[in-house]
This record gives C-alpha cells, sequence and structure tokens, in this order.
C-alpha cells in the first residue's frame, strides 16, 4: 500500500510576478534547489524526477543544472492544472516500490509576461479545441462560463456564492507577504461592480496570470524522520478521468456537473483511513471561484447542489467550516497549475503557514476541476 510510505520533506519557491527576467529553466531550478535545501538532502541524491508534460523544461536539462545524480524514475502528467497532484502521487509510488529514492516534483511558469495559447495564430488546434474554439469558446473561461451558467440554472447557485470563494482566497493572500495579491484587500462591491470576463464570471472569478515556480522532495517515511523539517506523509493519493469525459465542458458525459473529483475522490478515500469530515483544511484548485463548489461536492464535503450554500457563513475562510487556499490559491497568491497548493499543504502539516489552522495534521489537496484530475491526502 501506499499509505504514509513516502513523506514530502522539502518545498522551494520562486518569488511570484507578473514579469520575471529569469527563464522558465532558471525559475525551476531555483525552485528545485531551494526545496533541497529545506531538506537538507545533496542535490546528488536525487534519483526521481516529476513535471507536467506542458513544462517547457525536461529532465535532461533539470538533472545537469541541479546536480543530480543517475535518474532511475521520471515521468510527464498531463492535463495542465489536472497534473499536480499526480506529480507527488507518482514520485510517493515510486519511492513506496523501491524504484527511487529521493524524488523531485516542480512547476514552472512564466504566464504573466507570456502569450496566452489561444493567441497563437496557424497553430492546429487540438482535438478537444475543434468541439470549442469554432464556436467562440476560446478560453479557458469561456467554457467554464458555460459550465458556471448550467450549475446556477441547476441548483440555484449565486454570484454571491463565487464571491464568496474570491473574498476567502483574497482574505488568506493578506496574511501572505508572497503571495501577489498581497497587500491589496478585496471587498464585496469590489467584486460585484469588477468587469466580466466571460459572463457570469467577472474578474475575480478568474485566477491570476503568473511568473513563477515550486518544487517539492519526496523519500521514504523512514529517512523522512532525519529530515530537517516535520514531514507531510501521503496518506493516499488518486487521479480521475470520468466516463465520456471532455475537459472544461462535459459535453457528452451523462451529467456534465458530475466532475473529475468525482472519479478521484472514490479511489482517494477508499484507500484513506479518514474521511471528509475529519479534514482540517483543504488546498482546492481554483484556476475559477465556480471550481471550489464543484469540489466541495465532488469530495464529499457536501451533497449535490450544496456547494454554493456550503461557502456561505465564513465557511471557507480562516476560523471555518473548512479553510481553503489558505496561501491565497490560485486566485490571489500565484497560478502556477496549481503547484503553490502542495506547497502551501505541506506548511499547514508543517504548522507554517501565515493562515495556519490551529492543530492541522490532515490536509486535502486537489488539482484541476473539469479536467482530468488527481488529489492528495496529506497527514502528520
Amino acid at each position: 500500500m501506499l499509505k504514509d510510505q513516502a513523506a514530502l520533506v522539502g518545498i522551494g519557491q520562486t518569488a511570484y510576478a507578473k514579469n520575471l527576467p529569469r527563464s522558465e529553466k532558471l525559475l525551476a531550478c531555483e525552485a528545485i534547489v531551494a526545496a533541497l535545501d529545506d531538506a537538507g538532502i545533496d542535490p546528488a541524491e536525487v534519483d526521481a524526477l516529476a513535471s507536467y508534460t506542458q513544462e517547457t523544461t525536461d529532465e535532461v536539462d533539470i538533472a545537469k543544472n541541479i546536480g543530480a545524480g543517475e535518474i532511475t524514475f521520471f515521468s510527464q502528467i498531463g492535463h495542465g492544472g489536472g497534473a499536480g497532484c499526480a506529480t507527488v502521487g507518482h514520485l510517493a509510488m515510486a519511492i513506496a516500490s523501491g524504484v527511487a529514492q529521493v524524488g523531485v516534483a516542480w512547476r514552472s511558469r512564466k504566464r504573466g509576461s507570456g502569450p496566452r495559447p489561444w493567441t497563437r495564430p496557424g497553430n492546429p488546434l487540438p482535438v478537444p479545441g475543434q468541439w470549442n474554439r469554432p464556436w467562440g469558446l476560446l478560453r479557458p473561461s469561456d467554457q467554464l462560463a458555460m459550465l458556471t451558467r448550467r450549475y446556477m440554472y441547476e441548483y440555484g447557485a449565486t454570484r454571491d456564492h463565487l464571491a464568496n470563494v474570491a473574498l476567502a482566497c483574497r482574505a488568506h493572500a493578506q496574511r501572505n507577504p508572497a503571495a501577489m495579491m498581497y497587500g491589496r484587500p478585496l471587498t464585496r462591491e469590489q467584486y460585484f461592480t469588477s468587469r466580466w470576463i466571460s459572463e457570469p464570471l467577472c474578474l475575480f472569478d478568474n485566477c491570476l496570470e503568473t511568473d513563477g515556480a515550486a518544487a517539492v522532495v519526496l523519500v521514504s517515511a523512514d529517512r523522512a524522520r532525519d529530515c530537517r523539517r516535520k514531514p507531510a506523509y501521503v496518506h493516499a493519493f488518486a487521479q480521475g478521468l470520468p466516463r465520456r469525459h471532455h475537459p472544461m465542458v462535459s459535453y457528452w458525459a451523462e451529467d456534465p456537473l458530475r466532475s473529475p473529483s468525482w472519479a478521484a475522490a472514490k479511489v482517494l478515500w477508499r484507500n484513506a483511513d479518514f474521511g471528509p469530515d475529519d479534514v482540517d483544511v483543504a488546498q482546492i484548485y481554483d484556476a475559477f471561484t465556480t471550481l471550489i463548489p464543484l469540489s466541495l461536492e465532488g469530495y464529499g464535503f457536501c451533497g449535490r447542489g450544496e456547494g454554493g450554500a456550503f461557502t456561505e457563513g465564513g465557511a471557507l475562510e480562516l476560523g471555518g467550516r473548512l479553510p481553503i487556499n489558505t496561501s491565497g490559491g490560485g486566485l490571489s497568491e500565484a497560478y502556477i497549475h496549481g503547484f503553490n497548493l502542495i506547497v502551501e499543504g505541506v506548511r499547514q502539516i508543517r504548522g507554517s503557514s501565515t493562515a495556519q489552522v490551529e492543530g492541522a495534521q490532515t490536509c486535502l489537496v486537489t488539482s484541476g476541476e473539469a479536467v482530468p484530475t488527481g488529489a492528495l491526502l496529506l497527514r502528520g
């Protein structure tokens, strides 16, 4: 069993900004070396690497530039923001099975200063895009806007519920000096008077555009006890790709609002010693505010159609029913395809978050909702 056999023992990140001068390769190496130093592990001991298929960096370059040893395991995970938790899960399985001893996962991105994929002329459309872009669904926000409207229609969710998500993440970012939105509080009035991006999604329903990188280091549970920092054990891991799925819009699914988290959650909770009621804090992928209520339902924190109501009464804020995205998340800290959520999950288990949940011993981390996804349960 994978349960508690591997642990996250090092975390590292660069600054987060709209425009950083360094290349994605240099940013990745900076974050990885910082994570190894945090763990007290020499780069020459690294023998496993995992990243996203959308990385511009690769194993060969990274291994050479950080001074890694012989690599005995490497993998890349697809589907953009759906990949983050799986990079950690794959390394945990490699370590638990004896294929590797020291694993590094990372994400490096220059989306704040780089081009948008949908603006590049002449590129052949990927197959999913052939069902979206010719009909005006050019951007992820356009696709999620359609799904959001369906969710509102089916279950009575409102823009007030989406505002609750945005305000919770922004409030947590005010405690985090590393967050891009630190020092820029958000009011409900500002939310409702902001410009549309793709109705019913306004400016503050959309994640940030960020340059930056983050990385984590994993080792076996036995070795974790001798590392510099308190380990965050990988208690459970799962991926999810539901039947008849189409990324972002789920045109052909029997229920387009039964999102990939439902598939991941089945395996995640089946292999865990605790359930949703025992989760102290959650880092839930938040490229768009809508993804939070969908994920709350998918991972069993509430019933079908109850995700909007779950956000009421400060439930997602520090001191609430389920504090989420305590560094600010993709909406208010940085958006590097959700990898900063993993780093923040480790901080919560260590007790070192700037918005620390008192006594947190369990943390759910999720990857991109509405695309093939993954999830981790971390414990102290």
